[in-house]
């Protein structure tokens, strides 16, 4: 069961989160706090498994804190109302493993904190969706992949399990994860939100 903290300066967020998640039989709410480093004392107290973050607050850098967080090995889920470019990619280059907007559905956050938690990465579709968008003209070096690869990372944007990925190319699922493998080999990633983002930036999802 993970054990999650709540970071937002805003009560009302930290209240209605804490209140929507106490209906997830799975899912454990153990502490709340409004700051950084308010966040970083309960975690060292409470060791919570996923932390969800707020980027935008009073004390310091959240993306430092994004890093901080990491270092003590805690699943960082972004919680914010900002999309841009240059947010997803500075919190997940920082470590984050989950990237959601708030507004988000109850059944979307629980299922952040439990992918982050099972060691997965987990991008809201609006921001996936919004990373290849956004990647309209090639920047990068587009022969940096093979067109399989290309093909497998599209539909890992899109949300997609090993399994599901498997089933539309009529491969075999250890075929996917031998392709994710080379795929985060070669963009420098160290799971499937980083590689979104790595790609979307160098112009390999267009």
């Amino acid at each position: 069961m993970p054990r999650v903290l709540i970071v937002d300066d805003h009560p009302i967020v930290r209240e209605g989160v804490t209140t929507v998640l106490e209906h997830e039989r799975d899912i454990e709410v153990v502490g709340a706090a409004g700051t950084i480093d308010e966040g970083l004392r309960l975690a060292e107290r409470l060791h919570p498994d996923v932390v969800l973050l707020d980027l935008r607050l009073p004390d310091s850098s959240s993306f430092d804190g994004v890093t901080s967080f990491v270092n003590e090995g805690r699943g960082i889920v972004v919680f914010t109302a900002y999309d841009t470019d240059d947010d997803v990619f500075r919190a997940i280059r920082g470590g984050a493993r989950g990237y959601l907007l708030k507004g988000s559905p109850a059944a979307e956050i629980a299922q952040a904190i439990r992918q982050v938690h099972a060691g997965e990465s987990y991008l809201s579709p609006r921001i996936a969706a919004k990373l290849v968008k956004d990647v309209a003209e090639p920047r990068g070096r587009t022969g940096l992949l093979s067109p399989r690869e290309r093909g497998v990372l599209r539909l890992v944007a899109a949300g997609l399990s090993n399994r599901q990925i498997g089933e539309t190319l009529s491969i075999a699922e250890r075929t996917v994860k031998f392709h994710v493998t080379a795929i985060f080999n070669k963009l420098g990633a160290d799971n499937r939100a980083q590689a979104v983002a790595l790609a979307a930036e160098r112009g390999l999802l267009s």
